[in-house]
């Protein structure tokens, strides 16, 4: 659980031998597909006669910094995370290897499954000749698991979301290699619309909340705005009783919330995410039947609510405009 934010506590050196030729494993973090209205989705549409043809070979800058060289463009792409598959398909390409979690957009489930995105496999990866491989700029950004990708000698780019900006970033570098440049605009024109649409509707309202994950132990822990979670809240105006705390645990942009911490915070809303699937309990029907947190407004009001593992926490990219229809949703009621 947690995998994403958990990445710096695994040794380098057993992430560089997790790209041996290994077989073939599954990602623990599979969940429902969400409905297919979301921008991710990524209808792939034509360039307008008027669009400017992209010129090969050209030099990119990825979300590492890195400068990478597109030779001509691509047509065979291995993505190795959720959101660098969803990121390809909202810019109007397409994938012939995914992770083995991927399930979304519906089109990437029937690429090749080469492995997790902890433990790709090199030989399946290689085995498909791809022209360019699409990695995270946040799961693979330890130097030797970064190192360990680039060693497969195909060009790479690492693109990623830990903010909302990243997100609009993705978008953009997709699209400029995709010479699909239109599709990758027109994506991100529906993200900053929903953006822009959620903060009309929570326009004047004074909302207070936290969002919750919990660990095997069932230590709590809150986004703070660092996070990508947290950073949503704070692009819809919410206040985030945990943005001065410090970073506590093993989660970066995470703070361990004692129950006298949650006491005094005493937020009008509560968000969760479960990272376990059904049928593991949902941590929104936990929480209320912790004795200290009985009084809480959230509770009390009936504010608790759980909110998509994917969009919030495993696959942050274009579908976080789920992300802001779901909590405007929650405190609006519309």
């Amino acid at each position: 659980m947690f995998k994403r934010l958990s990445l710096l506590l695994i040794p380098a050196t057993l992430l560089l031998s997790l790209f041996a030729f290994t077989a073939c494993g599954s990602d623990d973090d599979d969940e429902p597909t969400p409905p297919a209205s979301s921008p991710a989705s990524g209808t792939t549409t034509s360039q307008s006669p008027t669009a400017a043809a992209a010129t090969y070979p050209m030099q990119v800058s990825d979300l590492l910094g890195r400068k990478v060289e597109i030779k001509a463009k691509p047509g065979t792409i291995v993505a190795l995370s959720p959101t660098a598959t969803e990121l390809v398909y909202a810019a109007g390409g397409a994938i012939v290897g995914r992770t083995s979690s991927v399930d979304y957009p519906e089109a990437a489930r029937q690429a090749k499954d080469v492995g997790t995105a902890y433990q790709p496999n090199a030989e399946t990866i290689l085995a498909l000749k791809p022209d360019l491989i699409v990695a995270d700029s946040v799961i693979h950004a330890q130097p030797d698991l970064r190192k360990a990708i680039e060693g497969f000698g195909v060009p790479v780019v690492f693109i990623g979301a830990d903010s909302y900006q990243e997100v609009l970033d993705g978008l953009a570098l997709m699209g400029k290699i995709l010479d699909s440049t239109e599709q990758a605009a027109k994506v991100s024109a529906q993200v900053e619309k929903a953006l822009a649409d959620a903060r009309a509707a929570l326009a004047g309202k004074q909302v207070s909340a936290v969002l919750l994950i919990a660990d095997r132990d069932r230590t709590l822990y809150a986004a703070k705005p660092s996070s990508y979670a947290g950073d949503v809240m704070t692009k819809l105006g919410l206040t985030n009783p945990a943005a001065s705390q410090p970073d506590s645990g093993p989660f970066p942009g995470y703070t361990a919330v004692a129950p006298e911490k949650m006491v005094e915070f005493n937020p009008d809303f509560i968000f969760t995410i479960t990272p376990a699937p059904p049928p593991a309990p949902r941590l929104s029907a936990q929480i209320p039947a912790i004795p200290p947190f009985k009084g809480l407004k959230a509770v009390t009001g009936n504010h608790v609510v759980e909110v998509d593992v994917q969009v919030f926490l495993q696959a942050p990219g274009p579908r976080v405009v789920d992300a802001f229809k779901a909590i405007t949703k929650a405190v609006s009621g519309n």
